[in-house]
């Protein structure tokens, strides 16, 4: 059976890191097709898993992490993407959401061999989970507005790397397809 899930990439986050003033605007960019999509992909019924930054808090689960994001200074862009009931979970500590996580079981228990990307950063935690997800041979799409970088030139470089090297689909949040048809095959 070819099923997808969603990847929601580090959404939950206090803004609190130096880089935050950089990621902000962009993430306020990304917000509405990236909420779009966690809606439609909850309507048809694709899983949708978040994997976050545990903020180097070992003792943290993901109740402690939305909290302290919450709590934070830009609530407001963490607000409209919060997990559901039926959202999955993982907690992840370095840029890939594969490294030293259960992700790669949870898919495969769940029969996905198609994720699609969403999140920040499109120029580090995105890109290093497309090449993770490339090298499982599971097929990668990331909707180019529903990812928000800290430097444009890098995350545009990034989104054509993901797309060359790695055989992701690169394409608007609003022509994402969760079916067969939403990806190329691993190459």
């Amino acid at each position: 059976m070819r099923k997808s899930a969603l990847i929601v990439i580090d959404m939950i986050n206090s803004y609190d890191h130096p880089d935050a003033e950089l990621l902000v605007p962009s993430v306020r960019t990304a917000l509405p097709p990236l909420t779009r999509l966690i809606d439609r992909a909850r309507g048809e019924g694709v899983p949708v898993v978040y994997a976050n930054d545990n903020f180097g808090e070992w003792r943290s689960h993901h109740g402690e992490i939305i909290e302290t994001a919450l709590a934070g200074r830009n609530a407001g862009l963490v607000e409209p993407v919060l997990p559901d009931d039926d959202s999955l979970f993982v907690v992840k500590a370095r840029h890939s959401i594969f490294y030293e996580t259960p992700l790669s079981y949870l898919l495969s228990q769940l029969g996905v061999d198609h994720v699609v990307l969403c999140g920040q950063v499109t120029e580090q935690c995105v890109l290093y989970s497309a090449l993770d997800a490339h090298i499982r041979q599971l097929r990668v799409t990331v909707p180019e507005d529903a990812v928000a970088h800290i430097h444009k030139d890098l995350a545009e470089a990034a989104l054509r790397m993901m797309e060359r090297n790695m055989s992701a689909t690169i394409r608007t949040a609003g022509t994402v397809t969760f079916g067969r048809a939403a990806g190329r095959p691993c190459g």
